[in-house]
């Protein structure tokens, strides 16, 4: 018999809890969800009130068997899933699954792993809450009818294997909306004025003109204006300045902040962040609230005296703006206090030090600055010089935490002015004028758009990170990263009563992980926006957000609300199902071919963005050529589109057999036997020569010879490789890691590859466990699989041959556990 069985998501969640229970308490571990819609089937009876139809995954059958056989020993049985919805949820299923007795089974919650935090909620039990488990049970029928009903109109209409969701959807739409405003953007030029003045003691004091001037003509008549004159200090205005610390970090200030600072993206935050959680480093990781328990707060001020002083502690209660808060709960800080660093990997080391500093900075004094603005001015122009400065009287917070920004240019200059009194003279070293443009809006990054996603109440804590990876994975977005483009400035300066005026070159517009709408995203957004706007709609997803809160407070029927949207949702998907479109999705019309006479057309074809020759009219076939990556279908042109059927190219011959360029899908490759090879982004396909192509050719030849360790007569199909991780086995398309035990890899015979390969095909699958699927889905990606991607893993295998296999289109894993947050 088991006196106590304790069931959590995670098995690391249930090595660090063991740790804190006696003897007497057993912990198992559910790997998330144990049940859960059934993934190729529509699985929601509209008829009945919406009634979810759930499974056991296969890879959870014998999981299930051995929580029941378990479950039958023991005495009580304690249910230590999460605290949020998804927890919440999960705890039910178990319960439903598992046959427990609700006399036997307590529901516990904790939102960090001390002793002291299991203990007081194995002393504070409480049953399943049933209106938590209806909002989690919502939020997943709503996102499969979106995903289920949606997608097939989209194949339909644009092409196949593509996918919508609730919120993923929407997050789409803010990244097309941002770059269809910078397109439409014209900067403008204007010309910025600073100028070096020089004090009556020989100090020098740098200003800038408090206004634009917009033309070259009017900073050149501006500095002549300036020619010959004497300045004189006027108004000197001394401001005292307080800045307060921000608050701890919520999920979403937290995966902005590590973006910001430590270079992390949305997702690798939280992977991060719940894996410092399990280990018992910090309290929950997915919560909106700021607040801050007394025993919390008795730790920071205890860390604050200790290191600066009584000085430095400052009390404070912040309280969050966000849309459905939780703020019962407490905000992301170190479990210890005192701990102020941690054992582990550098990036969890990292990740917990900005948690414990953010944490502690919260509770410190206010920064004391100074702030002071000196005009500089003379007769007979227009405006005035300012200088600024400040002076740090007490650094408070500043000694320990300094918040980032999103403006990458954003830094405080610290300037220090030496002291000046009204009506003193000054005259002017130099005074120049520096031509300037007014700045596109920025694209997102990963962390702004949480920003914004979390401002318009789009989603909850545990939503952002797999939305942003969701949309990322289905190719509707994608981290850009573009080199710029050279231009030109003036510069004109005023020295020594003489205008010189120097042209110079900066690059501008350069950009690297922002995100950038893809063709095939712009298109469906569109064609969403057209037909299905509600779904696409700020407000609606947001007052959603807010139902589904409702129903977590008791305050309404979860199916009630279900029922009002999909009476109108569904008869939207019947019409622009069975609608009948002139022309396809996206296509736009290029003009005629010069040669033929034939229609050129730029649209989505089955394997992505192409551009067409003629149409399924006229007598001869059409002809199609793939858009190669980084040409975007809004931007090409008639003669851009026509250079795409200049290929494939013949450049001669190699070893008796043809050499031939082409264009793919992801760029300009070399073709010879059976070797694709990608032409360098300094080679143009156009101009390649013959001898460049066999250069490139003997390169892959060679690199390929480097990776082969060593063939096998027993067998042609098994090969030791060299990968970017070290040795591997490759055998039949399938590859196999090499036991760390094996000292030279080189060495190992036929039969000991054989071995490895039979362990590693017999070893034990784990199931899918709760960091998996917050990692790689999203709440809204409930949709069916149209088709599933095809991968080779032969030594041969190349970037460019990919372009040979564009019939391969990306999926995504399914998980165990939906997203879900309080």
């Amino acid at each position: 018999m088991i006196k106590n069985l304790v069931i959590v998501e995670s098995p690391a969640k249930a090595k660090t809890i063991e740790k804190f229970l006696g003897k007497d308490y057993k912990v198992l571990s559910s790997y998330g969800h144990i049940r859960d819609l059934m993934s190729k089937k529509f699985s929601i009876d509209v008829e009945h009130g919406f009634k979810p139809i759930y499974e056991i995954p296969a890879d959870k059958v014998s999981l299930v068997n051995e929580l029941k056989k378990a479950a039958a020993q023991a005495e009580t049985i304690w249910l230590a899933s999460d605290e949020d919805r998804e927890g919440e949820a999960i705890a039910w299923h178990l319960a439903e699954v598992l046959g427990l007795d609700e006399a036997t089974t307590k529901r516990i919650v904790f939102h960090e792993i001390t002793k002291e935090a299991i203990q007081h909620a194995i002393e504070n039990p409480r049953t399943i809450d049933m209106a938590r488990v209806d909002a989690q049970q919502a939020r997943r029928v709503l996102d499969r009818i979106v995903g289920f009903e949606l997608s097939p109109v989209l194949w339909k209409k644009i092409k196949p294997a593509l996918s919508a969701g609730r919120v993923q959807s929407v997050a789409v739409r803010l990244i097309v909306e941002r770059e269809k405003e910078i397109k439409n953007f014209v900067s403008e030029p204007y010309y910025r004025v600073t100028a070096v003045f020089t004090t009556e003691n020989g100090d020098e004091v740098r200003a800038e003109l408090n206004r634009r001037l917009t033309s070259l003509q009017a900073a050149k008549d501006f500095l002549l204006s300036c020619d010959g004159k004497m300045f004189r200090v006027g108004q000197i205005t001394v401001k005292p300045l307080k800045k307060s610390p921000a608050p701890p970090f919520t999920t979403s200030t937290l995966q902005q902040e590590a973006a910001r600072k430590l270079g992390y993206t949305v997702g690798q935050t939280m992977m991060l962040a719940q894996k410092l959680y399990e280990e018992g480093h910090i309290t929950y990781m997915r919560t909106d609230s700021v607040n801050l328990s007394n025993q919390a707060m008795a730790g920071i001020a205890k860390e604050i005296k200790s290191l600066y002083g009584d000085q430095y502690l400052n009390f404070r209660h912040f309280s969050t703006t966000s849309k459905g808060a939780q703020e019962a709960h407490e905000a992301i800080r170190p479990t210890y206090l005192d701990k102020r660093t941690i054992e582990g990997q550098d990036r969890e080391k990292r990740l917990y030090e900005l948690i414990w500093k953010r944490t502690v900075a919260s509770q410190m004094a206010d920064a004391e600055l100074e702030k002071t603005t000196v005009d500089i001015e003379t007769d007979g122009i227009e405006g005035m010089f300012q200088a600024q400065g400040q002076v740090i009287k007490h650094d408070g917070f500043l000694k320990l935490y300094i918040e980032g920004g999103d403006d990458d240019n954003a830094t405080e200059d610290p300037n220090m002015l030496p002291e000046m009194n009204t009506g003193e003279q000054m005259s002017s070293k130099s005074i120049t004028a520096t031509e300037r443009y007014t700045m596109q809006p920025p694209r997102y990054t990963e962390a702004s758009l949480v920003k914004k996603m979390e401002e318009l109440g789009i989603g909850r804590p545990s939503t952002y990170a797999p939305t942003i990876s969701t949309i990322q994975n289905r190719s509707y977005v994608e981290k850009g990263e573009r080199p710029g483009v050279d231009r030109k400035y003036e510069v004109l300066t005023l020295s020594n009563g003489k205008i010189s005026e120097v042209t110079r070159h900066e690059t501008t517009g350069a950009e690297k992980g922002k995100l950038i709408p893809t063709d095939v995203g712009i298109v469906v957004n569109d064609f969403l926006e057209k037909y299905f706007p509600e779904v696409v709609d700020y407000n609606f997803t947001a007052k959603v957000e807010q139902r589904f809160d409702e129903i977590a407070q008791g305050q309404m029927q979860w199916n009630s609300e279900i029922d009002t949207f999909y009476n109108k949702f569904h008869p939207a998907v019947e019409y622009a199902s069975n609608v009948k479109l002139e022309h396809k999705v996206g296509e736009r019309y290029l003009g005629e071919d010069p040669a033929t006479g034939r229609a050129v057309s730029v649209k989505i074809g089955r394997f992505g963005p192409m551009v067409q020759i003629g149409s399924n009219d006229d007598e001869n076939k059409p002809q199609f050529a793939s858009l190669p990556k980084g040409v975007s279908m809004a931007e090409i042109d008639l003669q851009g589109a026509l250079k795409l059927f200049a290929f494939p190219k013949d450049l001669g011959e190699l070893e008796g057999k043809k050499i031939t360029v082409a264009i793919g899908r992801f760029g300009p490759y070399v073709h010879w036997d059976k070797l694709y090879v990608s032409i360098p982004k300094t080679m143009s396909p156009n101009t390649i020569s013959s001898e460049e192509a066999v250069d490139l050719i003997h390169a892959k030849q060679q690199a390929e010879a480097n990776k082969v360790i060593k063939v096998f007569e027993q067998e042609e199909g098994m090969m030791l490789l060299n990968g970017r991780f070290g040795p591997y086995i490759s055998y039949n398309k399938e590859n196999y890691k090499i036991p760390k035990t094996v000292e030279n890899p080189a060495e190992l015979t036929y039969e000991e590859c054989q071995s490895i390969i039979e362990q590693a095909k017999n070893a034990p699958k784990k199931p899918s466990t709760r960091k998996t699927a917050k990692k790689e889905t999203t709440a809204d990606a409930t949709e069916p699989k149209k088709s599933t991607s095809r991968s080779t893993k032969t030594a041969s295998k190349t970037t460019a041959s990919k372009t040979k296999s564009t019939t391969a289109t990306k999926t995504t894993k399914k998980s165990s556990k939906s997203s879900e947050d309080k």
